[in-house]
Parts: structure tokens; sequence; C-alpha cells
């Protein structure tokens, strides 16, 4: 039986990965922590996660739990996550990485440890259908060329922190590396004022934030008479979820190194 350990787990997605956790055959909940001013610490983690009681309790820290795993599943905020790494490359704990708002610079940390310590599986989204997504986009991409204009829109809840979302950076670069373009060259992330004709070679990314929203994504490819709009919508975080609960499953027992989605599904 694996057991995991859950990051963040009185938030919205720690909650709801208790609970998958919970239905999942072959893994269970071996340890459950917030950060040391959360008012959920000390609590049950099921209590918390509104599955009843299930002998847990919410710690304050990474470290107090590290023995009681056998994976970590990471989805926090930037800087917690990376103090994590550190923790899970100490230990060399295997740790499942959905945090999104890393810095170039907090990314080649992660990366450098993972590749000589532990097996990291990191992607934006862990959903399944957004992985195809990643696909199709790429097939897409590479099947109607520079003949079209591509445009990224992505639509998150008022409450989060970063924009734009980390499945919006990777659907960039998946789009601009089909293209053979440079991804930070190619990228437009604003547009205001007197703009002038759009250059051939870029790929806009609007942002929207609002409600309740739990995640959209739409890619589209405008060309002279058609467009092609390849969307996604997730309607609830057990999506994810249920992703990161697969990868964790899927990544005990792996040589250290950096693993994503596609690792996962078998779709490389």
């Amino acid at each position: 039986m694996i057991k995991a350990i859950v990051a963040g787990a009185a938030g919205r997605m720690g909650g709801r990965i208790i609970n998958i956790i919970n239905d999942t055959e072959g893994i269970e909940l071996g340890a459950a922590f917030e950060h040391p001013e959360s008012q959920d610490v000390g609590k049950d983690a099921g209590v918390v996660a509104g599955i009843g009681e299930i002998g847990v309790r919410i710690e304050d820290s990474l470290e107090k739990v590290i023995e009681k795993g056998d994976v970590i599943i990471d989805f926090t905020f930037h800087e917690a996550s990376l103090n994590h790494v550190k923790i899970a490359a100490h230990n060399k704990k295997p740790m499942v990485l959905g945090t999104t708002g890393f810095s170039k610079e907090e990314l080649d940390e992660i990366h450098g440890l993972a590749k000589e310590n532990f097996p990291l599986v990191q992607a934006y989204n862990m959903s399944t259908g957004i992985n195809l997504l990643y696909k199709l986009v790429e097939l897409t991409a590479k099947v109607l060329g520079e003949g079209y204009d591509i445009e990224i829109i992505e639509a998150h809840h008022r409450m989060k922190k970063d924009a734009p979302s980390g499945t919006a950076i990777k659907l960039l670069d998946v789009a601009s590396k089909a293209m053979g373009w440079d991804t930070e060259e190619c990228a437009r992330f604003c547009r205001e004022g007197i703009i002038g004709e759009r250059p051939s070679k870029q790929i806009g990314v609007q942002t929207i934030r609002g409600g309740d929203i739990v995640g959209e994504h739409t890619v589209l490819f405008a060309g002279i008479g058609e467009r092609i709009e390849l969307t996604h919508r997730a309607s609830s975080r057990d999506t994810f979820a249920k992703g990161a609960v697969r990868a964790a499953m899927w990544i005990v027992g792996k040589e250290p190194g950096i693993y994503d989605m596609h690792d996962v599904l078998g779709l490389k």
C-alpha cells in the first residue's frame, strides 16, 4: 500500500486530493500538513476534507511527517513548494508537484535537485484531458503552419494568484516549438493602444479572472476564411486531483529525474 503525504491539506486542492486518495485502491493518506499559521493544524485531515475522521492529524511542516509516507503531493505556493522540494531531495522522497508560478531560476533549481536526488513528476496541469490537448495543439500547429494565427485564452477563478496559468504557459511552449519558433520571442501577453498589424510569428496569451471558474483553456488557430478552436473546460478540481493521485502511484520506485504526465499516461 502506497502512503501519500499531502501538502496544503486544508486547501481547495489538498482537500480534493485527500478525497480521491480515500476512494482509490492501492494508496492511502499517510500524512498531511499545512503552513504553521493555518487554523486547521492539529485537526483530523479527513474531517477538514469532508470525509470524516481518518486518524491522520494535520501537522505544521513537511519535516515532521516526511518519514510517514512514500510520496509527497504538493499543490501549494511556489515559495513553499521550493522549500518542500529541497526537503524531498534531502530525503530522496518521490514527489508530485502541481504548483505553478515558479520563476525560471526556481525551476532550474528544482530540476537540478530532482535530476540528482529524487524522482519528480512536475506538470502544470495533471488532467488527462489537458495532456491530450497538448498533443492536439502540437499536431494542429504542425499541420496548419504559419498561415494561421495562434491565440491562447485562459480563465480561472478570482482567487488564483499567478497569471497566465501554468497550463497556458505550457500550451504556449507546445505551440511555439511545433512551429519552430523561440517561445520568449513569439509570446505576447498584453495588447493595448495602437498596436499595428499583427506579426506573423506571434502567439497571444490572454488571461481572464473571475468568479469560481475552475479552469478553461482555448487555443485558437485563426486563418483566412476559417478558424479552429481547441478547448478544455474543467468543471471540478477532481480531474486534477485524480491525475495527481495517479502520478503519485506511478512515480514510487522510479529513478531520480524529471517526469511529466505524458510519462505517467504513456503518451510519449
